[in-house]
């Protein structure tokens, strides 16, 4: 049985896992601003693999894996076997951890389904009954709306995100965490629902990335939270495109 290292490298963080033909069997995250060759030797060093599927959208930090892994390494893109159709009018242009959230949940989940990762951006990824990516949305993620708000007024705090008390703030922290919390909801539902109308049949509406429990909670639309979901769709990229 072949062993898989898997890098999901996004703006904020990195994670890595090893991987057999079956299953995710450790996970590593690095902050991605603080990636370097001698970090991810040290992450990896235990670790005994014989390919690697890295699925970045940060150039810049990909060259540390193909400085590391050279040969042994693969990129993701919608040149590789997928498993799915894709109907986009650039598929090159799709980010790897969007092509590897629609292989992780049609192979996890079936098909149609909607992916929305809460990541640094917030995406939306459809695929059709059919089994064909579809594209999807893209809006500002939770975390770079609140810090915008910090950032160009004069008197509002830099707040940590959790769930409000209330809908109504009692105080202007309060009031940040209602109107970021309960309007990225509103935001979420509103678009769910607008996607689902073209659809047909049951749809499936998974959620993952770093604030998906946290929005989900309160949000029925978002059926399933699968934090692994991005790691497990690029098993399965690795699976269709090594040997073993």
């Amino acid at each position: 049985m072949q062993k898989l290292l898997l890098v999901n490298l996004n703006n904020t963080s990195t994670k890595l896992a090893l991987a057999d033909d079956e299953k995710l069997l450790a996970r590593k995250v690095i902050p991605t601003k603080t990636l370097s060759i001698s970090g991810v030797k040290r992450v990896i060093r235990a670790w005994s693999f014989d390919h690697a599927l890295v699925g970045s959208v940060v150039p810049k930090k990909t060259a540390i894996f193909r400085t590391l892994l050279r040969s042994r390494m693969k990129e993701v893109t919608s040149e590789l076997n997928l498993g799915i159709g894709i109907d986009f009018s650039d598929p090159r242009g799709i980010g790897a951890d969007r092509l590897a959230n629609a292989v992780g949940v049609s192979a996890r989940y079936g098909a149609p389904a909607i992916v929305v990762d809460f990541g640094t951006a917030v995406t939306f990824d459809i695929i059709s009954g059919q089994g064909v990516y579809e594209g999807g949305v893209i809006a500002p993620g939770l975390g770079v709306m609140v810090d915008y708000m910090y950032q160009r007024t004069a008197l509002l705090p830099k707040i940590n995100i959790e769930e409000p008390v209330s809908v109504i703030g009692k105080s202007t922290r309060d009031a940040m965490l209602a109107g970021a919390v309960y309007g990225y909801r509103g935001l979420v539902r509103q678009i769910v629902t607008e996607i689902v109308a073209k659809l047909d049949g049951k749809v499936r509406i998974i959620a993952t990335g770093s604030y998906a429990d946290l929005i989900a909670a309160k949000l029925p639309e978002l059926q399933i939270v699968d934090l692994d979901l991005t790691l497990e769709g690029l098993r399965v990229i690795a699976l269709k495109n090594f040997k073993p």
